[in-house]
């Protein structure tokens, strides 16, 4: 087999980017783990950025999207209890930047993306394993996977990994070219998944003396809520009843139970690794960094990986380029500087929002009065106000 982009991972980095290249006449062919029904039914991020939106609207994807997503136009900080009086404020978004978010979730994307790739009939292969890359440090790289029982060997230009933070790529970069960073935090979040309408038409961000919640949604019937919680949390020993009664408690509002879909814990972490490109190997999206999800930043970071990369190849393969000359290069070789510019910026905001809204078993008191004092900043001061709002809706993407 030969194509010019291997792609391996089929989430919202690697759709996206065979989306985007296809637009632009180049070949790629994609290559995804699990089945098409795992991927399309995956829960996971449901906050797409301005820019997000904007992305999927010019590349042909985002008719359903704009159909059946929620326009939020503001969220709720609510804090307090203990020796501190409850409070609930709204940051209104459009009002600060001008933009909005919307709440459409990643799997929604994921079909959206895959429909469109088998309507043009593209490339695009479930269940395949044993997969590894190769000589990616030369004009001739090759992945090598199986599928349907058989061996294939996919020769190409260049390999995009976009195959997450356990996937094979990054693991096949030598560990000396990679710069590792990171932090894990102590606590995670236990979410379900609800069959109930949302308490809130808007997100609710809630930093209580029990520790965060957030109250969040997937669609006008169904709610997206999070507890924090201990990373080794055992979740048989949170029955539903359990969870519903310690939701109302931090988030402080009227809750409804509702039958639960899913019920998960999910650990927190922040991670980059540098560089995101390793000779004609690119790491985009978890590949390469993993934020917490306080921002709601993961598939936009992901999204914004592959407009950059997309734009990169679409330089090295326009008419009349010379392939592998100086000129031709220029964007890809950019590639990892131009993203980590902004990958950093929206590190440094999770781990700020992670850092307001939750508890830390070492704070002291003076922590926990400088939390709210900072809380207290936020809804009474615009600036503060506004830059919260500004990096939430999503920062420019690199030019």
């Amino acid at each position: 087999m030969r194509t010019q982009v291997a792609i391996i991972g089929a989430g919202p980095a690697g759709l996206l980017l065979a989306h985007l290249l296809h637009q632009h006449g180049i070949e790629c062919v994609v290559l995804e783990a699990k089945s098409r029904h795992y991927v399309e039914n995956r829960v996971r991020a449901g906050v797409l950025e301005h820019q997000s939106v904007e992305i999927l609207n010019q590349a042909g994807v985002g008719e359903r999207m704009m159909a059946e997503g929620l326009p939020h136009h503001g969220l709720f900080l609510h804090f307090g209890g203990g020796h501190h009086s409850r409070r609930s404020h709204r940051i209104d978004l459009e009002e600060l930047t001008g933009r909005a978010v919307m709440i459409y979730g990643q799997q929604e994307v994921v079909r959206d993306l895959i429909a469109a790739r088998l309507a043009a009939r593209q490339p695009l292969y479930f269940e395949v394993d044993a997969v590894s890359v190769h000589d990616f440090d030369t004009d001739s790289p090759r992945v090598r996977f199986r599928s349907g029982g058989e061996q294939q060997t996919l020769e190409c230009d260049f390999i995009a990994g976009c195959d997450g933070f356990h996937g094979v790529c990054r693991a096949a970069v030598p560990p000396e070219h990679l710069t590792v960073y990171e932090r894990v935090y102590p606590f995670a979040w236990l979410g379900i998944l609800a069959e109930i309408p949302p308490a809130s038409h808007e997100i609710i961000y809630a930093n209580d003396e029990r520790g965060f919640a957030l109250l969040s949604m997937r669609s006008p019937a169904v709610s997206r809520l999070y507890l924090q919680c201990a990373p080794e949390e055992d979740i048989e020993e949170w029955p539903n009843e359990r969870i519903w009664s310690e939701l109302r408690v931090r988030l402080n509002v009227p809750l409804d139970s509702g039958p639960v879909l899913q019920k998960s814990v999910t650990p927190m972490r922040s991670f980059v690794a540098e560089p995101m490109r390793f000779g004609r190997l690119f790491l985009a999206g978890d590949a390469a960094h993993i934020v917490p999800p306080t921002g709601a930043k993961g598939m936009n970071l992901a999204m914004a990986d592959v407009q950059v990369l997309a734009r990169g190849l679409q330089s090295f393969y326009r008419p009349g380029a010379h392939p592998g000359g100086s000129a031709a290069m220029e964007a890809l070789n950019a590639y990892s500087q131009t993203c980590l510019g902004r990958v950093w910026k929206v590190q440094r905001f999770s781990w700020w929002m992670t850092s307001l809204l939750h508890r830390f078993e070492e704070d002291t008191p003076f922590d926990r009065r400088r939390q709210f004092a900072e809380l207290e900043y936020i809804v009474s001061s615009r600036a503060a106000a506004q830059t919260l709002a500004e990096n939430y809706v999503g920062l420019p993407l690199p030019p």
